[in-house]
């Protein structure tokens, strides 16, 4: 069967939802070529049902491109009105206005760091984060409001910015490529590093009246990023949650997983704006998403407390962190019987050194140990490696063994850049699995000493261990030190070190000595 013959039936098994493919003839009827993925994203359509139209259509051929001949193209033109795209973006005569900053986006999202497919990123377009910025200002009075991005690799932050300079942005992100590159926009947006499995930042619970976030397409990821947007609202009664979500019209059972894991947190759905979001990839989802806007509830404040204390770390699609990824093998007990520690960090067997005190490596990112003990054993699973130098500042501990799910040379990305961004602390040293953190004496004044107070203090805020120890080393007034901090280093004013980017923490050194000389 083939010809128009294999084309309705096509068709007709489509039902009602049958304007995705006639939207899909139209286009190719229309004279233009077409590649397979921009018929994708334009229509909203998974690739496997574009492929199944292509496959029955006389096409002609431009390299990757096609389109419908001309001489057939009659034939397909009766579906001329099919354009669904629209129904889901109630701002889309608004962006014609500011096609500067459309530009400006298209230009910063193709220099930004390469996604990673370990963290399921995936390339939102230039006009989807400028229609997130404007249906903000659409929807919502945002004079003194504060938006939270839950995850950014889209830079969702610098289009509000660039929007709508009056209100305050933050970002939580894990990938700290991505929080150096939106502060080298200087735009404002306040960065933290946050590795949402182990907790959001301090200085960014109760933060937001408004939270954005594009999360991992699993119910266990959607559902851990709309929890913790929801801890970041100050605004219990009026904040919103906006999620980006997208899966394949043939799998509504996914969907409704994922909507089931935003039930779950007692959200109401306040609103769906259909294949709201379009992206360079993801074409088993169409290349779009919906975007949902959500209102906390009074029963989604112990929903998720419930949420959170049930937490898997394996939530994305892709990687050693994905949902069906193989269980993570146990670390080597010898190394760690051999050390003798004091405190257990991680997920270890029961049965190993059953007296030996445990706590989480959320916990131990989250609170300072009163009695430091003396040798601390942290187990770093696969996919959790971007915490690692944030966990070895966590503990004082006068020795601290790092056990990695594979060679510490492979595991860690750049071995010699953590050896020095933590030679204030400690003198690192690998073999194998095991990466062994030697503390080292505080040195005795100058900036050295500034820069390891600051650091010694992962948990407190930056700025008030550095303002202290500038009154200490630098002969500073009190007033002159909270000026000097104020002046060279206003982003560690309410963050802890352990939350501040990597570049912050590396480039402290140069920073405290502007400072002392402020």
């Amino acid at each position: 069967m083939g010809g128009h013959e294999a084309i309705d039936e096509l068709l007709a098994k489509t039902g009602v939802d049958g304007l995705r493919l006639r939207g899909a003839l139209a286009l190719l009827s229309g004279g233009r070529w077409w590649t397979l993925a921009d018929l994708v994203r334009e229509t909203a359509t998974s690739r496997r049902t574009i492929e199944s139209l292509l496959r029955v259509l006389p096409l002609e051929h431009s390299g990757d491109r096609v389109r419908i001949p001309s001489d057939q193209a009659n034939r397909y033109n009766a579906w001329t009105d099919t354009d669904i795209s629209g129904l889901g973006n109630p701002v889309a005569g608004m962006v014609a206005e500011h096609a500067e900053t459309l530009g400006r986006l298209e230009t910063l999202i193709a220099k930004a760091p390469r996604g990673r497919h370990a963290l399921d990123h995936v390339s939102a377009t230039a006009e989807t984060v400028l229609r997130r910025a404007l249906l903000l200002g659409r929807r919502f009075w945002l004079p003194g409001a504060r938006l939270l991005c839950v995850g950014d690799h889209d830079l969702t932050s610098l289009a509000v910015r660039m929007v709508h300079p009056e209100v305050e942005v933050a970002v939580a992100d894990i990938d700290d490529r991505i929080l150096e590159y939106i502060d080298a926009q200087d735009l404002g947006v306040r960065t933290r590093w946050a590795d949402l499995r182990l907790g959001l930042p301090p200085s960014l619970r109760g933060w937001a009246d408004l939270a954005i976030t594009d999360p991992p397409y699993t119910p266990e990821g959607i559902g851990l990023f709309a929890a913790r947007a929801a801890e970041g609202l100050r605004d219990r009664d009026q904040g919103r949650i906006l999620v980006a979500y997208g899966a394949s019209e043939r799998t509504p059972m996914l969907a409704l997983k994922v909507q089931k894991a935003l039930f779950d947190l007692n959200l109401l759905h306040e609103a769906i704006f259909p294949h709201f979001n379009r992206y360079h990839g993801a074409e088993a989802v169409g290349s779009a998403a919906d975007l949902y806007v959500l209102r906390p509830t009074t029963k989604t404040w112990p929903a998720i407390a419930s949420r959170l204390d049930r937490l898997a770390t394996a939530i994305y699609t892709q990687g050693p962190q994905a949902v069906e990824s193989a269980p993570a093998a146990p670390p080597d007990e010898a190394a760690v019987t051999a050390f003798g520690p004091g405190l257990l960090a991680g997920d270890w067997p029961r049965g190993l050194l059953p007296q030996v005190p445990r706590t989480r490596l959320a916990t131990l990112l989250a609170k300072p140990y009163a009695a430091d003990p003396e040798r601390v054993a942290i187990a770093v699973p696969a996919g959790l490696e971007a915490a690692l130098p944030r966990l070895l500042l966590a503990t004082r501990a006068r020795h601290v063994r790092v056990l990695t799910a594979g060679p510490v040379a492979d595991t860690v990305a750049d071995l010699p850049a953590l050896a020095r961004l933590l030679s204030p602390v400690y003198r690192l040293a690998a073999e194998g699995h095991v990466l062994d953190a030697v503390r080292l004496p505080p040195p005795d004044g100058g900036q050295d000493r500034v820069v390891r107070r600051i650091m010694d203090s992962a948990h407190g805020k930056a700025g008030n261990a550095w303002r202290e120890a500038l009154t200490e080393t630098a002969g500073l007034t009190k007033r002159q030190a909270r000026a000097a901090v104020e002046e060279t280093a206003p982003w560690a004013l309410d963050a802890t070190p352990l939350e501040l980017p990597l570049h912050r923490l590396a480039g402290l050194a140069a920073q405290v000595t502007d400072g002392s000389t402020a």
